[in-house]
């Protein structure tokens, strides 16, 4: 059975930091790609960033410079540094792996940025 579970959300002031992370059970971690996105309330899920198994990064623009995507396979872990919060980077963060065509998704962590 496959398991993905988020950690690291927390409340922290406008520019401070965050580094969330993605535990994933049940696959052949070292070639899978993990995304992570966000949901704040009453809005849609958005794509933030991904890492295929090779180690190649993609992230939504508006969290270039920012945010960055990393793994840890000898420890089936995925990480997103966050860097220079803003408050609009409010919401809850959602980690998925695809596995046999199938998405997995984490249960999310909150993450909230004061002003």
């Amino acid at each position: 059975q496959v398991q993905v579970v988020e950690s690291g959300g927390d409340l922290v002031q406008a520019g401070g930091s965050l580094r969330l992370s993605c535990a994933v059970s049940g696959v052949i971690f070292e070639i899978s790609t993990i995304d992570w996105y966000r949901q704040a309330p009453g809005k849609q899920r958005d794509w933030v960033a991904n890492i295929t198994h090779s180690g190649t990064t993609n992230y939504l623009d508006s969290v270039k410079g920012r945010f960055t995507i990393s793994r840890d396979n000898a420890k089936n872990l995925v990480y997103l540094e966050m860097n220079s919060l803003k408050p609009e980077d409010t919401a809850v963060y959602y980690c998925k792996v695809i596995w046999y065509g199938a998405d997995y998704w984490g249960r999310g962590t909150q993450v909230t940025v004061s002003s």
